[in-house]
């Protein structure tokens, strides 16, 4: 078995964890510090818009040989704006240049036509109005609203509110991340970039809904306990779901740094930059919230309730008495249901009753119940 999923096996039978929750404090100040560098960044540099949203013209030349460098010069010497251009896989030219209208782009195009030695006639040119920007964004805008007052509606129905509240706070909390990002690195705002950011809220919520749904099943009942809190149980859950987030985070973001990295970095398909940029930024920063930031706030938010402040508080006083007895009360105790046999690698599939027993001839195992109290000075259980 490989050494993460013995870890992940030694997670979700809690022979080790790690204090997520009881760190929380950390975890938000690290959050606050990321999000408002990129509010700051989005505020100071702002977005770089695409032709798509600020209008502008797009001129294709023939193939040619001249470079992107060469291009671009001439390009903002005969419009008087930053222009943006690539090479096309058959050897042909884009040159974007934003805010211009039809009879400066006329000028434009003979002008290019004559830097770069070419016919007017070869360069193909295409104007982009703003108006069918603004239309994508405010659609945009209205999907994100919709979706988010959806994702509340069924998070409180499938969880509570609290959750879906805390769901909710993380995903503008990812989202914000990723805009900011999107200002400090300076990659053009285009429609890819507005597909990017809807798709990463489905794979933003993946890796909450998958803790929540664990926590969920480990606190049912848990007032009628006096053995953990509510904290100890969520960060119990958390680590037992740990190595399974980890997992399904890498594996989502290999085929997306690609994309980033190699289709972007070497072969220079900008479109893939906007999207992939966008999904590898979201991923990571979803992943990220669904451990550090969704789970510690439905902990604050729970622990104001007056059922679990009691709870607490007897959690608490009972490990006290216990102390003050030389017996220090155990963090977990174990069930029938969440017993396992140390020696099982798998970790998820063994049964330990009889075990102490095993290999001992003509002696009955014991049901694991019975035998809650050993170790205990009295030897009954509690």
């Amino acid at each position: 078995m490989s050494r993460l999923g013995s870890l992940g096996a030694r997670l979700y039978r809690g022979e080790v964890g790690y204090d997520f929750v009881g760190k929380r404090k950390i975890w938000y100040a690290i959050s606050i510090l990321i999000t408002i560098t990129a509010i700051v960044g989005l505020g100071v540099r702002g977005l770089n818009m695409g032709i798509e949203f600020s209008g502008g013209a797009v001129f294709t030349t023939p193939k040619t040989s001249i470079s992107e460098t060469h291009a671009r010069v001439k390009a903002e010497e005969a419009s008087s704006h930053p222009a943006l251009v690539q090479k096309l896989g058959n050897g042909t030219l884009r040159i974007q240049i934003s805010e211009l209208d039809t009879k400066q782009s006329v000028k434009v195009q003979e002008k290019l036509a004559s830097d770069l030695d070419m016919k007017t006639s070869e360069i193909n040119t295409q104007l982009v109005g703003p108006s069918w920007g603004e239309e994508v964004a405010s659609k945009a805008w209205l999907g994100l609203a919709i979706f988010m007052v959806l994702v509340v509606i069924y998070l409180a129905i499938a969880f509570e509110l609290r959750m879906a509240i805390a769901a909710l706070i993380s995903l503008i909390h990812d989202l914000s991340i990723t805009v900011g990002i999107y200002a400090l690195v300076g990659f053009e705002v285009t429609p890819g970039t507005v597909i990017g950011l809807l798709t990463i809220l489905g794979y933003s919520l993946y890796d909450t809904v998958v803790v929540f749904d664990g926590l969920k099943e480990s606190t049912r009942g848990i007032t009628k306990q006096s053995r953990s809190t509510y904290s100890e149980f969520a960060n119990r859950s958390l680590n037992g779901t740990l190595v399974r987030s980890i997992n399904t985070t890498i594996v989502a973001l290999m085929p997306v740094a690609a994309l980033l990295f190699i289709g972007g970095g070497f072969l220079g398909a900008g479109m893939l930059n906007d999207i992939s940029l966008a999904l590898f930024v979201g991923l990571a920063a979803g992943a990220y919230s669904s451990i550090f930031i969704a789970t510690p706030l439905v902990v604050d938010f729970k622990e104001r309730e007056p059922q679990m402040r009691a709870l607490t508080k007897r959690v608490l006083a009972k490990r006290a008495a216990a102390e003050a007895k030389g017996a220090p009360e155990m963090e977990f105790e174990p069930d029938e249901t969440t017993e396992r046999d140390d020696d099982d690698e798998s970790g998820y599939g063994g049964d330990s009753r009889g075990a102490a027993t095993a290999g001992t001839t003509g002696t009955r195992s014991q049901p694991a119940s019975r035998a809650r109290g050993r170790g205990r000075p009295s030897g009954k259980r509690r």
